[in-house]
């Protein structure tokens, strides 16, 4: 790790990482030399134009990528030394998303959603859990309601009650309020906020909305793969 990279202190860090994919023109760059450290608690936007390989480095750090090289360290565990298997175990125990397209299963009502992760990860009293962060989310009378039943604001309302459902270390969130209106929108990333707050959960997101991004207690901006800024925002 780099000396400026705090890994022991960090609930997540990037040191050095680069990510090369092929195309038919030959090995194309998608990130080069990424380094940061991310504290626990921080709320941090990803920002940068299409392409920049926002998501990209969403992956990488949730563990669902490999680095073509470098290091990506969560909650103090090097995943790059990792399988697959055991990085979706890491995965399981310590990450949360929230993506715009929500990935609701839609067989399962909302409760049955939320409990989901809770019974995956062997918690007590999963339905009670439930029950309690879909109330915190303002949907404890539509529990029984199957994703098909739900407006795109509560399908959000439901996505977020699941990731935060486990006390994750980590919620990654790409572009949250993608399928949303302005005013829907508003309100989940408000309740982000507030989760963020009220747990010692760290959120991450990838974001385009400048305003949300604002937010942040953190913003590192990318272009064309590089690390161009890393702000935090005035006290």
């Amino acid at each position: 790790m780099p000396d400026n990279i705090a890994i022991e202190d960090a609930v997540l860090a990037a040191s050095n990482v680069s990510k090369q994919v092929s195309s038919p023109e030959g090995s194309l760059t998608i990130l080069s030399n990424v380094s940061f450290a991310i504290d626990k608690g921080d709320s941090v936007a990803v920002v940068g134009a299409s392409g920049a390989g926002k998501s990209t480095l969403l992956a990488l750090l949730a563990g669902l990528d490999l680095p073509t090289e470098g290091e990506i360290w969560l909650n103090g565990v090097n995943l790059t030394n990792l399988d697959e298997d055991g990085r979706a175990a890491i995965r399981a125990a310590n990450v949360g998303f929230v993506f715009q397209s929500f990935h609701l299963v839609p067989s399962l009502n909302a409760l049955e959603n939320v409990m989901l992760p809770l019974e995956l990860a062997g918690k007590d009293s999963p339905r009670q859990k439930a029950l309690e962060i879909l109330q915190q989310v303002g949907l404890a009378e539509r529990w029984s309601h199957y994703p098909a039943q739900l407006s795109g604001g509560e399908k959000q309302r439901v996505a977020i009650a699941r990731a935060f459902a486990t006390e994750p270390a980590v919620l990654f969130a790409d572009e949250p309020t993608g399928n949303l209106d302005s005013r829907t929108g508003g309100h989940v990333i408000d309740l982000m906020f507030e989760l963020n707050r009220d747990s010692s959960t760290t959120l991450v997101l990838v974001t385009h909305d400048k305003s949300l991004a604002a937010r942040c207690d953190r913003i590192i901006g990318l272009d064309g793969g590089r690390l161009v800024s890393d702000q935090r925002a005035a006290a």
